[in-house]
């Protein structure tokens, strides 16, 4: 079971990461792997991922936490990393059994569902794992600036801190769809379970137990805690931890969970009597807790061959990148504050993308155009917005209505593209180098639905005329406007997007 969850989980992990690199070629291929993580698919209403992750919940607890959440494999590879140093140093217990803080995990809980209900969106984008990982990976990896960048450093450190001192702290104390998964895992069949009368007392499962929940003393695990690492399965000597059903009854006709109980109670009246009847007789020595389990081998390489194949995406992303020719320097454009923003085709309206949008920044590393970025404003702090700067909305391209997991962008095609009007273009005219009697008409050539003609002025230049009814917003005058560094022609979103 181990050997599967780390295959697994490296899949996952390492697909989703390049996707958040932005290497197109993988979409159509790995697309399906965001549209499998929980939060996006409660927000586009996807009943079968739904239903998938709650029927596992139920079937074999929390494994997708270890598996398919992203953040999560990221941490479970630093407290692998923390194991390793600290048994170089002698550290026999690199983890403890930890109380849950329930007003903690469970406050944080209902204050992220209000968040949802109400809108508050970047409450929302702070806490969700995976649109955290995408993140960390979009703005650290492709060395994208400002307010997105301080918030990925900062969940970084706060997610790799906890991971290597604490394990799985963050997800079992912070992690909103960690505790939402908890409430199906605690009804888990299938579970590690305890054999009180062959567990010796030795703890090694305990202190090797990154989610911190099991309790040796009481031959007890909390299942709204555990992730199913299945770590405490092959660290046990004494084959006293077994992946069993939870409900079936023993040769007494009593459950699991009561004979582990009754068991554990007379082990605990035999401990009273003095510590070699609590040890079968024999003195257990600190051997036990010296050996390294056998998986740990295993589990280097798999995380080592994680990294190399991380680190290869990044070389090929480096080489993908093409630079300018060496000609003049021209100067950049500078972002406009538009007065509506733009969101992307797909999304029905403004309120419908941002009540959806995760801030994932998968649509983000997805653009081949350099159109979406993340917003600064406090309103939708992260999440993706349109801007020309860099290119322009192409007619052709639907990359980002095609990673998209939340439904804040429904998957499109080139068609029904011009059915979205995102926004129109407007012209300033004192910008204009048309209006000041140069031969221009740049932006009347490059628009795609014919919204711009060149008409004649009062003094008799020929300048642009925008037919708002019939632009789309896709950028292409603003992006290819002489005008520096601010463009003589910008696009204001629309609230409404489908054209009637």
């Amino acid at each position: 079971m181990k050997t599967i969850r780390i295959i697994l989980a490296l899949a996952f992990w390492v697909g989703i990461t390049l996707l958040f690199l932005g290497i197109p070629e993988l979409a159509k291929w790995l697309g399906w792997m965001p549209k499998m993580q929980f939060l996006p698919a409660v927000l586009a209403v996807n009943l079968t991922t739904i239903a998938i992750v709650i029927v596992s919940c139920l079937l074999i607890g929390r494994l997708y936490c270890s598996t398919v959440c992203p953040l999560g494999v990221m941490q479970d590879g630093i407290s692998h990393i923390s194991v390793l140093v600290k048994r170089m140093r002698g550290n026999r217990r690199p983890f403890r059994l930890r109380k849950e803080i329930k007003w903690l995990r469970y406050g944080i809980w209902v204050l992220f569902v209000l968040a949802i209900v109400f809108g508050f969106q970047s409450f929302v984008a702070v806490l969700a794992p995976y649109s955290a990982y995408g993140r960390i990976v979009n703005s650290i990896l492709n060395f994208n600036a400002g307010t997105v960048l301080i918030a990925a450093v900062a969940t970084l450190l706060l997610t790799g801190i906890l991971a290597w001192f604490t394990g799985r702290e963050y997800c079992n104390e912070v992690c909103p769809v960690g505790t939402t998964l908890s409430f199906f895992s605690r009804f888990a069949i299938f579970r590690p379970v305890i054999d009180a009368e062959k567990c010796k007392n030795c703890k090694v499962c305990e202190n090797n137990c990154k989610a911190g929940c099991i309790d040796i003393a009481n031959h007890k695990i909390d299942y709204s805690r555990c992730v199913d690492c299945f770590d405490c399965l092959g660290n046990c000597k004494f084959d006293a931890l077994h992946l069993k059903n939870y409900y079936r009854k023993s040769a007494s006709g009593k459950s699991e969970e009561a004979s582990s109980f009754e068991t554990a109670a007379t082990l605990g009246t035999l401990r009273g009597r003095g510590p070699s009847l609590a040890m079968g007789g024999v003195e257990r020595s600190e051997t036990v807790e010296k050996e390294e389990p056998s998986s740990a081998v295993s589990g280097r390489r798999a995380f080592i061959a994680g990294a190399a194949m991380g680190l290869t995406a990044i070389s090929l992303d480096a080489q993908r990148k093409k630079t300018d020719g060496g000609f003049a320097i021209v100067e950049d454009k500078t972002a406009i504050k538009r007065e509506t923003p733009l969101t992307p085709p797909g999304s029905a309206s403004i309120k419908d993308f941002y009540s959806r949008c995760t801030a994932c920044q998968l649509c983000v590393a997805a653009c081949p155009n350099g159109v979406l970025r993340p917003s600064t404003g406090i309103e939708h702090l992260m999440q993706p917005e349109m801007g020309f700067e860099k290119g322009y909305c192409r007619p052709e391209c639907t990359s980002c209505s095609e990673v998209c997991p939340s439904g804040a962008i429904i998957k499109i095609t080139r068609e029904e593209k011009t059915q979205y009007h995102v926004g129109y273009a407007s012209v300033n005219r004192d910008l204009c180098v048309a209006e000041q009697g140069t031969k221009c008409g740049n932006c009347a050539r490059h628009c795609p639905t014919g919204a711009i003609q060149m008409v004649e002025s009062a003094s008799g230049c020929m300048v642009p005329a925008v037919d708002t009814e019939i632009c789309i917003g896709c950028g292409a005058c603003e992006n290819l406007c002489p005008s520096r560094p601010v463009s003589a022609i910008t696009v204001n979103g629309r609230h409404n997007h489908l054209n009637s």
